[in-house]
């Protein structure tokens, strides 16, 4: 069975019993359907203060680490316990769901539904976010076209527009064109939704007012003699928060076993931050007593994100990081080939150990306990789990399996008791990673050095420009986020498990005023993915009675 059509053999129960697990009233819930249901911003506000669980993972592979899946079997297997558990969780973009990737919405019987409502328009946020940053470049070319004050040089535009689908097509093109009527010539492109630093502010926003000061401080441009121009100074903030009034409300739905689910935002991990709303997490916290989440990619990228960025702004402190692993990553990790990876290769895979070593090695630095949890598959054998099992106790850290795709809550047991005894077992002294005070070129080289594991960090001619700007800017003090390719712990994706010795090389600095960091580039990052020679969208169809299928 796909996980479509496993979906499908579950009865959801309307989102009103779902709410009440949370002791939500109904007059609190915004109705899109009988199924999914937007939460008032007051809940992210109330004092009720539940335990944070962080899931992360290995470097990603080829094969998959499920992270998504044991989220939601961690969840449903609390639920099981009888604990008052809530995931939270990211909402799918469009491009992967046509491209390659697939869905977002777990897999097997760990999944959330609606899943098709989900994977496609769910209630509209991708939408609303699309429209506010496409908004502000229009009224960029706008003021262009009028040549108002400040006055713009158009070469210097950095605001590009926004499309929640994969289209290599439109990564550059020319605007304007036509004549004088039609605006001003020049040269712009297109960013994935995902990637748009709309996406960064609403998942990093406090509240309704703290997002239109956001919007307001988006550096959009400079002028001719050099000045910054912001969205504020085009008078933009105003209609773009208008836009994402509804946009800034989590979203309530449920796990195949009837569990509540907050999925809000989705930024990717590789650009931006890689974790749910401040918002909707803060309203977790509130509404149950376990709150599980995760960031994208792996603890290299979506969990220090989650950690230096999230936390810092929104004083969180999660209790434990749950590290998601396969025994087919860990082989890929150690050199085993894709196409061989369901051969038993207990050899290849303690190889690859080291890959999970050192993102233990970095959950120890933010001062976190982990438990590491296998994912497993059919074709995992008793010696490769056992090695796994082995090698992580000489590491000092408990492992255990999970098959929540094949057996949901009830296959994720053991992760929860496990997670819960090291919430209330094992010594939790968070600290972030670096201090904001540092200079931004000392806070790249800590984590390069220190979480990434490089011997040296370099900056091109264009970096060191960068830096002086965001001196000139006085963004000194804010904090890192990281773009890097997510298959590799450097900058370079060819190197596989633990790369040492390597040279970090920071091409350039970009400044997301809005979002409150800056964020150093390190290698080629597509911030407008093409779709494959095979896209999942050519599988993706409709009957007559409004059946989907293709979906995944």
């Amino acid at each position: 069975m796909t996980d479509l059509d496993i979906a499908r053999a579950y009865e959801p129960a309307t989102i009103d019993k779902i709410a009440s697990k949370l002791d939500i009233k109904e007059e609190d819930l915004e109705f899109y359907g009988k199924y999914k249901a937007k939460l008032p911003l007051h809940i992210a506000k109330e004092a009720k203060q539940g335990k944070l669980i962080l899931v992360s993972a290995i470097s990603p592979t080829p094969a998959g680490e499920g992270k998504t899946t044991m989220s939601i079997g961690l969840h449903d297997a609390l639920c099981k316990l009888k604990k008052r558990s809530l995931a939270v969780l990211r909402e799918p973009s469009l491009g992967p769901v046509f491209g390659i990737k697939g869905g977002a919405t777990g897999g097997g019987h760990a999944q959330v539904v609606p899943m098709e409502d989900i994977n496609l328009h769910f209630t509209g946020d991708f939408s609303a976010i699309e429209s506010a940053h496409n908004l502000l470049s229009a009224l960029i070319d706008n003021h262009l076209h009028f040549n108002q004050s400040p006055q713009i040089d158009p070469r210097s535009v950095l605001w590009k527009r926004a499309m929640d689908l994969n289209d290599r097509a439109l990564r550059h093109i020319n605007v304007g064109l036509g004549g004088r009527s039609h605006g001003m010539p020049r040269e712009t492109g297109f960013d994935i939704t995902a990637a748009s630093e709309i996406m960064a502010i609403l998942c990093m926003a406090l509240d309704l007012n703290d997002l239109k000061k956001r919007l307001g401080n988006i550096l959009v441009a400079y002028s001719f003699d050099r000045k910054p121009v912001f969205a504020r100074d085009l008078k933009a903030e105003g209609a773009m928060a208008a836009l994402l009034k509804d946009a800034i409300k989590p979203n309530l739905v449920q796990s195949l076993e009837g569990n509540p689910v907050l999925m809000h935002g989705g930024p990717f991990a590789n650009i931006a931050q890689g974790t749910n709303t401040i918002i909707a997490t803060q309203t977790g916290l509130r509404l149950a007593d376990y709150v599980v989440t995760e960031a994208g990619f792996g603890f290299d990228l979506g969990g220090e994100k989650f950690l230096d960025l999230k936390c810092r702004a929104a004083a969180l402190a999660p209790e434990v990081v749950v590290l998601v692993a396969t025994v087919r990553a860990l082989k890929y990790h150690g050199e085993q080939p894709l196409a061989e990876l369901q051969t038993a290769n207990v050899d290849a895979l303690r190889k690859g150990m080291c890959n999970l070593e050192k993102h233990l090695e970095n959950v120890k630095q933010f001062g976190l306990p982990a438990v590491v949890v296998v994912n497993r598959f059919p074709t995992d054998t008793e010696a490769e789990i056992s090695a796994v099992i082995e090698e992580c106790e000489k590491l000092g850290v408990r492992a255990v399996t999970s098959t929540a795709w094949a057996n949901g809550g009830e296959g994720s047991v053991d992760l929860a008791k496990a997670v819960l005894e090291t919430i209330d077992e094992a010594e939790n002294d968070f600290s972030f990673l670096y201090n904001l005070d540092l200079p931004v070129e000392k806070k790249i080289e800590k984590i390069a050095t220190q979480f990434y594991g490089a011997a040296k960090v370099s900056f091109t001619s264009t970096a060191r420009r960068d830096l002086k700007r965001i001196q000139e800017l006085g963004m000194n003090d804010a904090p890192i986020c990281i773009a890097k390719t997510q298959k590799s712990l450097s900058d370079d994706p060819t190197l596989k498990g633990r790369p040492k010795d390597f040279n970090f090389q920071v091409r350039g600095i970009e400044i997301a005023a809005g979002a409150g960091f800056v964020i150093p580039l390190s290698g080629e990052i597509m911030r407008m993915p093409g779709l494959p020679k095979a896209p999942a969208a050519q599988n993706i169809d409709i009957d007559k009675d409004g059946n989907i299928s293709g979906l995944f």
